[in-house]
C-alpha cells in the first residue's frame, strides 16, 4: 500500500501523502458518548504487542495505567481524549512517530483489514496509486541550474509499487545528464523504505547492503541496493542533498546513507531525529493511533538516528542551503574544467557566496544610486537593481566595496568611481571584457 508517515509534534510536509483527520461534531455518534476505559484499554493492547523497544512497553502501559486510575480519559471530547493519551505517551517515549488522533472514517478503513495484515502487508490500491500520481509520487521539480547542475525537489518518499518506480525512473534520466546533482528534501518528511531503497541505488555499486530493520523488536531481513535499474547508475557523481529540520524519517535515512558510504555532501540543518518506522492501528471508539513499530540500523554507520538526527557537512540555515549547494558544486566542477569555463564556474560560485555572506560597501546603498547616461541605479528596499532605459530591472549584488554584480549574469561586473562620499561614475565591464563608461548626470 502507499506508505504514510505522521510525525507527531512536526508540520511535516509528509502530510501530503497522510490521511486526512476528521473533526468530531455534535452529530458524530462517537462525540456523544465516549467509553474512554475501552480506547485506553484498546491502546495498551497495541503497544504490549507491537512498540519497537520491548523495554519500553511496561513503561508507557504504566503512564496509561496511572491516568487511567485518576479518571484523567473521562473526557467527553474525542480530540481531548487523544490529547491527554497523547500526552502521556510522550512524557515517556518522545518519539515522534508515537500518537493517536479520532478519525473514525481512516479507523474502519483499517479496521476492514484481513486478519493479521499489518500496513506494509497490502500491495497499493487504485486510490494509493491515484493518490500517489497526484503528487507526482513526491517529485515536485525538476530543474537545470547554471554549471549544468540538476536539481530535484523530492518532498515524498511515496511509493505505489510500479508507478513510482517509473516516476523515479524519469527523473533519475534527468539527474543522470548533469555534471552534479542536487536533491532537495527539506521538506521532506518521510515515506517508504522501498522509496528510499530505490532511490539511494542510483548512487551505490548493486548488491550492497544499505540498513536492517529490527521490526517489533525482532531482526529482519536486510535492504540491499537493487541490481538493476532501468536509468542506470550516477555512482561518483557529485551529489548535494539539502536538510532541515523538517527532513524526517524515510528522507533521513537516505541522508544517511550519502552521509555514511560518503556519496555527497549533506548540506542544511540537522534532521529532525525521527527515526522509527510507523504503522498505523485501528483503536476502538473511532481512533487511529501511529506506533513505531520498527527501528532502522544503517550498514554504512551500525547506528540508527533516532532523536539526534543526522547533522549535516555543511551547516547553515535551511533557506540558504540551496545556493551553499550551488556554490559547493560549481567549484568542485571548475577543478577539472576547461580554463574559461573553469572562470566562469569560479565567478558564478564568489557571486553565490556573495549572497550567503553579504559584502559591505564602501558607502551607504542610497549613495549608488542615481542616473548614468542611459542606466540608472535604485535602491529598492535593501537591495540595488540596475536598468538600461527601458530594458528589465537586474538586483545587483555586492562583490567588493564598490563593485557589484548580477546573480542572473555574474560574468558581468558594475564598478563605481567614489570620491570621497560621493559617487562620480560607473564602469560595466561585461563578460566578454567589452566596458561602457559613463558619468553620473543626477
Amino acid at each position: 500500500m502507499l506508505r504514510t508517515i505522521v510525525l507527531l509534534g512536526l508540520a511535516s510536509s509528509a502530510a501530503i501523502a497522510a490521511p486526512a483527520r476528521a473533526q468530531p461534531t455534535a452529530d458524530t455518534p462517537a462525540a456523544a458518548s465516549i467509553n474512554g476505559r475501552a480506547v485506553v484499554a484498546d491502546v495498551r493492547r497495541i503497544l504490549a504487542a507491537n512498540y519497537v523497544l520491548p523495554d519500553m512497553r511496561p513503561k508507557l502501559d504504566a503512564a496509561l495505567a496511572k491516568g487511567l486510575a485518576s479518571g484523567r480519559y473521562d473526557v467527553s471530547d474525542p480530540a481531548e481524549l487523544a490529547t491527554r493519551i497523547n500526552t502521556d505517551l510522550a512524557s515517556v517515549a518522545h518519539d515522534k512517530h508515537l500518537g493517536m488522533h479520532y478519525d473514525p472514517r481512516e479507523q474502519a478503513g483499517l479496521a476492514a483489514r484481513p486478519a493479521g495484515a499489518g500496513a506494509d502487508d497490502a500491495p497499493p490500491s487504485a486510490d494509493d496509486i491515484r493518490e500517489a500520481a497526484r503528487f507526482n509520487h513526491g517529485i515536485t521539480e525538476l530543474k537545470v541550474l547554471p554549471g549544468n547542475i540538476r536539481y530535484m525537489n523530492y518532498q515524498g518518499f511515496i511509493w505505489a509499487g510500479p508507478k513510482t518506480a517509473e516516476a523515479l525512473d524519469n527523473a533519475m534520466r534527468f539527474l543522470r545528464d548533469g555534471d552534479a546533482i542536487i536533491i532537495d528534501l527539506r521538506q521532506n518528511g518521510g515515506g517508504s523504505p522501498e522509496a528510499v531503497q530505490y532511490l539511494v541505488s542510483h548512487f551505490l555499486d548493486p548488491n550492497r547492503k544499505i540498513v536492517t530493520f529490527y521490526m517489533r523488536g525482532d531482526p529482519a531481513s536486510p535492504l540491499s541496493s537493487l541490481a538493476s535499474l532501468p536509468a542506470g547508475r550516477m555512482v561518483g557523481k557529485p551529489l548535494y542533498v539539502l536538510t532541515s529540520g523538517m527532513t524526517a524519517s524515510a528522507a533521513e535515512e537516505f541522508t544517511g546513507h550519502v552521509d555514511g558510504f560518503k556519496l555527497g555532501e549533506i548540506i542544511g540543518e540537522t534532521t529532525a531525529g525521527a527515526g522509527y518506522r510507523n504503522e498505523f492501528f485501528p483503536v476502538a471508539g473511532g481512533y487511529v493511533i501511529s506506533v513505531s513499530v520498527g527501528r532502522a540500523v544503517l550498514a554504512s554507520t551500525g547506528k540508527d538516528w533516532e532523536g539526534v538526527g543526522i547533522a549535516p557537512s555543511a551547516k547553515v540555515e535551511q533557506g540558504k542551503a540551496l545556493d551553499l549547494a550551488q556554490a559547493h558544486a560549481l567549484r568542485r566542477l571548475a577543478q577539472s574544467a576547461p580554463a574559461d569555463e573553469k572562470s566562469r564556474l569560479e565567478t558564478r560560485a564568489a557571486v553565490l557566496d556573495a549572497q550567503l555572506n553579504p559584502v559591505a560597501t564602501a558607502l551607504p546603498l542610497a549613495t549608488y544610486a542615481g542616473v548614468y547616461g542611459e542606466r540608472s541605479v535604485t535602491l529598492d528596499g535593501n537591495r540595488l537593481t540596475w536598468q538600461r532605459t527601458g530594458g528589465p530591472k537586474s538586483t545587483m549584488i555586492a562583490i567588493g566595496p564598490n563593485e557589484f554584480s548580477f546573480n542572473e549574469d555574474p560574468t558581468s561586473r558594475i564598478r563605481f568611481t567614489v570620491a570621497g562620499n560621493a559617487v562620480t561614475a560607473v564602469q560595466l565591464v561585461r563578460g566578454d571584457g567589452s566596458k561602457v563608461d559613463a558619468e553620473r548626470t543626477r
